[in-house]
């Protein structure tokens, strides 16, 4: 087959994939096991926090009337009618004179508005009975945490999409959410193309290389929060390729081919497109690695034929891959987080289209540096291993040099940065 390739910007190609964004279901979970799982919905206060008025410290409360006028030289002696600690109540209602010993986080007793810190008060026994006083005035409110002072009832609090972290996680349990909705995880098949490839756990021979891509992109599909699923190798048979990316097309939510996508007699994807009737979103794109990731379309379901050198495959999910994921699970933010850094290294080579280096960042002095990972070519897969940014060079560019400043996207968080201090 004789195919058309004219490259389209990357920016352009984003847009193609993002558009075809459909809506994803939804399904509920323990609250044990949602950590990592996008929110399928908003989660809002059921009720105030704090539910009660409560006490910051150690102390007495009591009314701030009882206390006005009182100073050095004027102390007022208040009857301790109990003691009340976090996760009880007073049994009764304060009345004039009256105090209530209170530990942090208690309830504020009916009958009093203020509470006094040990510090300021003198405890005694006298009769029998227990005592403290106090040379200090008090106002409304003093030392009180009021009801709702951190969170009104209804109030959103996180919104549908935010990954659940362990502090949404600790709000999900505060307010009593047991179980959680969240994004159905979309369902990815991956199949790894090529008669070369060896398994994992196979002898190399001569002309076979070991399957290192499926293996990639298993974790890259993980890492995005989906459900990556292996359907195996394919032998550069065109039958036995289309009979099971067909079948596989049908039965998940997006489909991942590594290999097969370039204009060699053994590259059969586009073959393969052809005869499913899919729409070809694109077949070149104006960048470097990862020129012939190829997207498709077919009744729906997004086929994502990315290169089998493992480099320009890692980037092209990246690029492409991961925004759609993210999109599926409702974030409202689908994209890499981008920044920029002081290139830590002469990159001399030149850019006629954009490139995107694997590279690894650093902080010194809070400033963020970028190096190349390693040898920067499409096949390489030595310099993965070290892989937390993409460098991105513009088009049309003829190298740069240390210090230049550069965009770069961030793929993960290497900890590779000075102590805090």
């Amino acid at each position: 087959m004789k195919l058309h390739r004219k490259p389209i910007p990357v920016k352009e190609a984003v847009s193609k994939v993002m558009e075809r964004m459909k809506k994803n279901s939804h399904e509920r979970v323990n609250l044990e096991n949602s950590h990592n799982r996008y929110l399928g919905e908003d989660i809002t206060a059921s009720h105030p926090i704090p539910p009660f008025d409560k006490s910051p410290y150690d102390g007495f409360a009591l009314h701030s009337t009882d206390t006005i006028g009182l100073g050095r030289g004027q102390a007022e002696e208040f009857r301790v009618i109990e003691q009340i600690g976090a996760g009880h109540r007073a049994s009764r209602p304060l009345k004039k004179g009256e105090a209530v010993r209170i530990m942090t986080g208690a309830e504020i007793p009916e009958g009093a508005d203020c509470v006094a810190m040990f510090e300021i008060c003198q405890a005694y026994e006298k009769n029998g009975q227990s005592y403290m006083s106090l040379k200090r005035e008090l106002k409304p409110g003093q030392n009180v945490i009021h009801q709702g002072s951190e969170t009104k009832k209804g109030t959103v609090l996180v919104q549908s999409g935010t990954k659940i972290n362990p502090g949404i996680k600790a709000l999900l349990a505060t307010f009593g959410y047991d179980q959680v909705k969240v994004q159905r995880k979309p369902k990815v098949g991956i199949f790894a193309t090529g008669t070369e490839l060896l398994d994992v756990d196979e002898s190399l021979e001569p002309g076979k290389i070991r399957n290192s891509n499926a293996y990639m992109i298993t974790a890259q599909v993980e890492r995005a929060g989906a459900e990556a699923v292996y359907l195996g190798k394919l032998k550069d048979d065109f039958s036995t390729c289309f009979e099971a990316v067909s079948k596989a097309a049908a039965e998940m939510d997006i489909l991942i081919t590594t290999g097969g996508v370039s204009v060699g007699d053994f590259d059969l994807m586009p073959d393969i497109y052809k005869e499913l009737g899919a729409e070809v979103l694109f077949n070149k794109i104006a960048m470097r690695p990862g020129s012939v990731t190829t997207v498709a379309e077919v009744e729906g379901k997004l086929l994502f034929g990315l290169s089998g050198n493992p480099s320009a495959c890692y980037v092209g999910f990246e690029l492409f891959t991961f925004p759609i994921i993210q999109g599926f699970l409702a974030n409202p933010f689908p994209f890499r987080r981008r920044t920029k850094a002081y290139l830590n290294k002469d990159f001399p080579k030149a850019n006629p289209f954009m490139r995107f280096v694997r590279g690894k960042v650093t902080m010194r002095d809070g400033k963020i540096f970028a190096s190349p990972a390693g040898i920067d070519k499409s096949a390489v897969v030595t310099s993965l291993a070290e892989t937390d940014a993409f460098i991105v060079l513009p088009g049309g560019t003829k190298g740069f040099k240390l210090g230049d400043m550069v965009e770069v996207i961030l793929i993960e968080d290497s900890g590779k940065q000075e102590a805090f201090h």
